[in-house]
C-alpha cells in the first residue's frame, strides 16, 4: 500500500522536486506551500505522514505542528528544516513530532521515516478503535 504523504514547504522549487522524487518511489504525495493550505489538506486528508518544513513565513512549523496535533493526534509529523537547532527539535518532539530531519534530506532516510510513521499511525488508529469498541460494549452491558 502506497504511503499517503502531505509535504509542506514554502520553497516551491524544493516542494516540486521532492514531490516528484517521492512519487517516483511510489508514494501518494500531496503538496502544500503554506501552513494554511496544509491545515486545509489535513481536514480532508487521511495522511500516513506529514513532512513539514520548520521555517515558513507566517505560521511556522512549530505552530502548524500544534494545530495538526490538535485536529488529529494520530497524525505523524516529520519536521524538515535547513535551519536545525537542537532547541527547536526538542520542542517539536515534546509537541508530538515523530522525527526531525535536516535539509537537504536524504531521500532513503526520509522514505524510511515515512514508512515508520505509517506503521505507527496504524497502531495508534487500531488502539483507538479497540478503546472505542470496548467503551461501546461496556456501555451496552454486553
Amino acid at each position: 500500500m502506497a504511503e499517503k504523504v502531505l509535504l509542506v514547504d514554502d520553497e516551491k522549487d524544493f516542494l516540486s522536486v521532492m514531490s516528484e522524487r517521492m512519487a517516483a518511489r511510489g508514494m501518494d504525495v500531496t503538496a502544500a506551500d503554506s501552513a494554511e493550505e496544509a491545515l486545509a489538506q489535513v481536514e480532508s486528508g487521511g495522511f500516513d505522514a506529514i513532512v513539514l518544513d520548520l521555517m515558513m513565513p507566517g505560521m511556522d512549523g512549530i505552530e502548524t505542528l500544534k494545530a495538526i496535533k490538535q485536529r488529529n493526534p494520530t497524525l505523524q509529523v516529520i519536521l524538515l528544516t535547513g535551519h536545525a537547532t537542537l532547541e527547536k527539535g526538542i520542542e517539536a518532539m515534546k509537541l508530538g513530532a515523530m522525527d526531525f530531519v535536516e535539509k537537504p534530506a536524504d531521500l532513503d532516510q526520509l522514505t524510511q521515516k515515512i514508512k515508520q510513521a505509517q506503521a505507527k499511525k496504524m497502531v495508534l488508529v487500531e488502539k483507538r478503535m479497540e478503546e472505542k469498541l470496548k467503551s461501546i460494549i461496556t456501555s451496552k452491558g454486553w
